[in-house]
């Protein structure tokens, strides 16, 4: 297949000469053998160019076997790698499991959430890939790979969040839990001194918890708290909750806008495929008109970096859509932006104004830089590639693992070759 593609957002072109839907891994593995240059594409939720192959091999996943595969002695779901999250969850559901969070839209791909280091929210909850307990992928000469946690140990750790240059991710296997129910509530104009003082009294609440900001004033507009119905904890909802009050109805991020296409709100009891996330499946929760930036940066530096962005807010709202605070837990992911300490994350939706979006986003970066801040790998940032490199521990064995996966480079492109070797 030949043709222009654009990612989600309408902001990057695919400038790969050629794009593939193959339909079974048979197909992929001649592709891939044959190929000097060859990535993958999930659903196109990257807003950078961490997916390209200019001049070389797209390949789309949504047309692989997709099939779920359910092991109830050891708790696991195994699946297509371009099945989306909204789907999976729905059938595990009904087999009476879940997975232990997900993102704010359903919409994006299994694999390419977990290649990326993509979260939801709350305190205990590691991002999408912690999930991760197998893969299987097709490596540089075409050939099928399988690697999990319990078999390869470390290098396991290092391949999980791969950013797509290993090989093409075919399977995945993901820790599942028994199902269980959510209420959501939604709090609005939380002052931002009740904020600093109860941070984590806050952010730990509920099992997830969002903050969602226009920057505009002293005041965090809306607290989404999503409630476990079988783990309620010591937190109970109430009309005012440091001196924020419950909304009356139900809400959309962005103010003024129809909460038609966003998930139950009110305390009314749904299941956690339908609450964990922000927007449902079964609508298109926005028309791709935005751009979104995300920095994670050590959670024991949250009010320092709250206080740096205030600082900036004048800069920061008038290019801004809103703008959502998370907790995500620590972990063991080499190239994971939540590796070895609990995070804080500041994820920015911007309107689609790139040179503007640019300009603030170096004041964001400059805000944050003594904090440790990582980017998320598939959204916008404008730090150099050595800031970015300084960040990661476990760089030097991330690039000796890709190194022994793919000695030619053929997963790799641009976006990697700058920032994670440092070549042009």
């Amino acid at each position: 297949m030949t043709g222009r593609l654009t990612n989600w957002a309408g902001n990057i072109t695919y400038d790969a000469a050629r794009i593939h839907r193959p339909g079974s891994v048979e197909q992929l593995q001649k592709l891939v053998a044959k190929s000097d240059g060859i990535g993958a594409l999930g659903t196109r939720h990257s807003f950078n160019e961490i997916a390209d192959r200019p001049g070389g091999d797209l390949v789309s996943l949504e047309d692989l076997p997709g099939q779920a595969e359910l092991d109830s002695a050891r708790r696991t779901v195994t699946v297509g790698a371009g099945v989306r999250y909204g789907e999976l969850s729905r059938w595990l559901h009904g087999e009476g499991y879940a997975l232990h969070n997900l993102g704010s839209l359903p919409h994006i791909s299994v694999a390419g959430a977990c290649a990326t280091a993509t979260h939801g929210s709350g305190t205990a909850n590691g991002n999408l890939a912690t999930a991760v307990s197998g893969l299987e992928l097709v490596t540089a000469d075409g050939e099928i790979v399988a690697l999990s946690r319990e078999k390869d140990g470390d290098g396991f750790a290092g391949a999980v969040v791969g950013l797509g240059a290993l090989g093409i991710v075919t399977r995945v296997t993901l820790d599942v839990v028994p199902t269980f129910d959510v209420r959501q509530y939604v709090y609005e104009n939380l002052p931002w001194a009740r904020l600093e003082d109860h941070f984590e009294e806050i952010m730990s609440a509920a099992y997830s918890v969002s903050l969602f900001t226009g920057w505009s004033g002293p005041r965090i507009d809306q607290v989404w708290v999503k409630q476990r119905v079988d783990e309620p904890g010591p937190w109970e909802a109430a009309p005012r909750w440091l001196d924020a009050t419950a909304a009356p109805a139900d809400r959309h991020p962005l103010p003024g806008l129809s909460a038609v296409n966003c998930t139950a709100q009110m305390g009314v009891p749904g299941p956690w495929y339908d609450r964990l996330p922000h927007f449902r499946l079964d609508f298109t929760p926005s028309s791709g008109e935005e751009l979104q930036s995300e920095y994670l940066l050590p959670r024991r530096h949250a009010i320092s970096a709250l206080r740096a962005l205030d600082q900036v807010r004048d800069t920061v709202a008038p290019v801004l859509q809103v703008s959502e605070i998370r907790a995500v837990a620590a972990d063991d992911l080499w190239m994971s932006s939540s590796y070895g300490e609990d995070v804080v994350a500041f994820h920015f939706t911007w309107k689609k104004d790139w040179p503007a979006v640019r300009r603030v986003l170096a004041v964001v970066e400059e805000a944050l830089e003594p904090f440790e801040a990582r980017p998320h790998w598939g959204k916008l940032f404008v730090m150099s590639p050595q800031r970015v490199r300084s960040l990661y521990e476990r760089l030097p064995d991330f690039q000796r693992l890709l190194t022994d996966y793919d000695p030619t480079g053929k997963f790799r492109n641009a976006f990697v070759d700058e920032h994670l070797f440092g070549e042009a």
